[in-house]
């Protein structure tokens, strides 16, 4: 194909876009003569340019752009017009110009004959249907001759390159299965199911109470599962609001609603295409939504609120809650067929005081930690010291324990803690802290003479569990089978004083249970289980 061609088709196509209107003779003659001088000006002054039809075969080629062929690995002309240009010009994109019919007047082609600065324009007929289109090569080299410009376009890609570096790490996984600390039963127990159970893509409910390292738990399958290197998101059910669930779990159609962004907003499921979506407290979430949610579970797709896009998700999900999920699908208050659809593999974490002996590993370890997140000094603790801790119920698991270690970091310069660091413990059980180690300002519980003032007494914060409820006339820690009655397994100890506080409660409400568990603390439905271990309490009532 010459450049001075009279092609009636591409001289039109070359001055514009849509079929020109209807001229005088001279006039449209005139048109057809500029189409001609700015394809010869394209030919002359553009480095290389070349044409390709609408089946994005090549049919013509300028002089400067046969000087490109030996670099592309063509000998001659011969072995290049004729053949697609995506088989013959590497990572072009001529081809989605063609297909589009649009533009892409500045663009940047890199490929093994060079860097070049690039144009490519749709070509159409008379009808304004794309026949083709026109690519020129304005520049080769623009990383020198248009230096400043490359400057900031590198810069800005390896802005986003880092942006995207550290959103990565901010959704990594910070654990492991084998960072879940213990090596008691129970604990050996957990980190066997997990090692299970996270090579599959299979739902997880995790299911134990506050702060026994659910969220860590949840983390490490994902860490340990083939989708590590995606996303892990997680959504804390009981923090959002109810109103903003659906848009936090679904996302938000540009100008859904008044004040919505104008671009939108991904939800979570898109977030963590991929990867994993931990859902947490999940027994929060509203029946409303409860609907939605297992949709999504059995479809896999998901609708941004205002959009009618339905949209596929490859998404696992972990669901972990501190509530009795069975006694709320009894009580209405959770669907089942969610429930069966999130309770495919379950684990339950187990509380800290049914795994006191990794009590001092886990000390250790968040000692280490609270060490080093806060600049100070590394801890230890003496043996009265994990003594005394040991004692406690920890109704708030790990996560009191280290509250209880962080205060005792933060109080004192002393680099071994004893028990008389830790008063606000030795309250809770009742224990004089000037009788574990000298006086420490501490608030005084005194002993109370009845079972029912001994309930009264302890904080609304502490456990009922932790309540020592002794005869009269005992010194404080003390059983009636004297001080070595303290040598019994632990356990059995522990479900003396929960069975002992029970009766207590009881005792105080009239056998009312409701009224029992508002006034220890608890759920009915753990009031339920820990009197269906003694029938007798219940009988009696």
């Amino acid at each position: 194909m010459d450049a001075r061609s009279d092609d009636t088709s591409l001289s039109r196509a070359a001055a514009g876009g849509a079929a020109p209107p209807v001229l005088p003779a001279d006039a449209d003659a005139l048109l057809a003569l500029a189409a001609r001088s700015m394809f010869d000006v394209f030919a002359r002054t553009a480095m290389g340019m070349l044409v390709v039809d609408r089946g994005h075969r090549v049919v013509w080629i300028s002089e400067g752009y046969k000087s490109f062929l030996p670099a592309l690995g063509f000998a001659n002309e011969g072995e290049f017009v004729g053949r697609r240009v995506e088989e013959v010009v590497p990572n072009t994109m001529m081809a989605q110009v063609i297909d589009a019919g649009r533009p892409i007047l500045v663009d940047l082609l890199s490929n093994r004959a060079g860097t070049f600065l690039v144009s490519r324009l749709p070509l159409r007929d008379a009808e304004g249907q794309v026949i083709g289109a026109i690519g020129l090569v304005l520049m080769d080299h623009p990383e020198t001759t248009m230096q400043p410009l490359m400057a900031k376009f590198a810069r800005l890609q390896a802005e986003l390159e880092s942006a995207r570096r550290r959103l990565a790490e901010q959704r990594r996984p910070r654990h492991t299965i084998a960072g879940f600390i213990g090596a008691s039963p129970v604990a050996l127990d957990v980190k066997r199911q997990a090692r299970r159970v996270a090579p599959t893509d299979a739902t997880v409910l995790l299911l134990g109470e506050t702060g026994t390292g659910k969220e860590l738990l949840a983390q490490a399958l994902h860490a340990e599962s083939p989708r590590a290197a995606r996303p892990f998101v997680g959504v804390n059910i009981a923090a959002v609001p109810e109103t903003l669930l659906e848009a936090e779990f679904f996302g938000v159609a540009p100008g859904a609603y008044t004040g919505a962004d104008r671009k939108g907003r991904e939800g979570k499921f898109k977030l963590a295409d991929g990867g994993t979506l931990f859902l947490d407290e999940i027994g929060d979430m509203p029946l409303a939504l409860q609907s939605k949610l297992l949709r999504v579970l059995q479809e896999r797709e998901v609708e941004a609120l205002g959009s009618n896009r339905v949209e596929s998700v490859d998404v696992r999900i972990i669901a972990a809650t501190s509530r009795d999920l069975e006694a709320m699908v009894a009580d209405g208050r959770f669907r089942a067929d969610l429930y069966y659809r999130l309770n495919v593999l379950p684990i339950r974490l187990p509380a800290l005081r049914e795994r006191l002996q990794d009590l001092e590993a886990l000390v250790q370890a968040l000692v280490d930690d609270i060490a080093r997140r806060s600049g100070l000094p590394a801890r230890s603790l003496a043996p009265d010291a994990i003594e005394l801790l040991s004692r406690h119920a920890w109704p708030g698991n790990i996560r009191e324990l280290r509250n209880a270690l962080e205060q005792a970091i933060l109080m004192t310069d002393d680099l071994v803690l004893g028990a008389r660091h830790f008063p606000r413990v030795a309250a809770l059980l009742g224990q004089s802290a000037a009788g574990i180690d000298g006086p420490v300002p501490m608030a005084q519980h005194g002993r109370a003479s009845t079972p029912e003032r001994a309930v009264a007494a302890v904080p609304l914060s502490a456990p009922v569990s932790s309540v020592e409820l002794a005869p009269a006339g005992l010194a404080p820690g003390l059983s009636a089978g004297g001080p070595d009655a303290r040598l019994r397994p632990l356990a059995e100890q522990v479900a003396e004083v929960e069975r002992a506080a029970l009766a207590a409660a009881l005792a105080a409400t009239g056998g009312n249970r409701v009224a029992t568990a508002r006034l220890l603390r608890m759920s009915r439905a753990a009031l339920y289980e820990r009197l269906a271990r003694w029938p007798e309490l219940g009988a009696r009532r």
